[in-house]
């Protein structure tokens, strides 16, 4: 098992990693739409946050040799669920079919006061 951080996205002294590679497997932690390096939310709401997020968890990728293509399964937390739709639109400006597999859920209050949160499996393919 191997904790990395690249140092791009989170800001250093988090309680977390930005992400664990198991074998051919690499667990992405939740990524919000905060400014690189920063706990500060970007301005704009719901869809601004989601390609914010977005955007952090392709940088997490890059800087571990993955792209988006790597991308298996993603679990998106919304703070009003009624927003799928606007994260949708958001979410076909980053990955193109066939899609990963998702899930969507509704969450109860996120960190940082988040609109949205997204959790992404990728796999280190040949």
């Amino acid at each position: 098992m191997e904790f990395l951080n690249s140092g791009k996205v989170l800001p250093a002294g988090l309680p977390f990693s930005e992400a664990v590679r198991v074998g051919d497997m690499f667990y992405l932690s939740g990524q919000m739409g905060i400014v690189q390096g920063s706990t500060r939310l970007v301005p704009g709401g719901i869809r601004e946050e989601a390609k914010q997020a977005l955007m952090n968890i392709r940088i997490t990728l890059e800087a571990h040799g993955l792209s988006l293509k790597h991308v298996a399964k993603c679990t998106i937390f919304l703070a009003d669920i009624s927003e799928w739709q606007v994260f949708n639109e958001v979410y076909k400006e980053f990955f193109q079919a066939p899609y990963p597999a998702r899930s969507a859920l509704g969450a109860n209050g996120l960190a940082l006061g988040a609109r949205v949160e997204v959790e992404c499996i990728a796999v280190f393919s040949g």
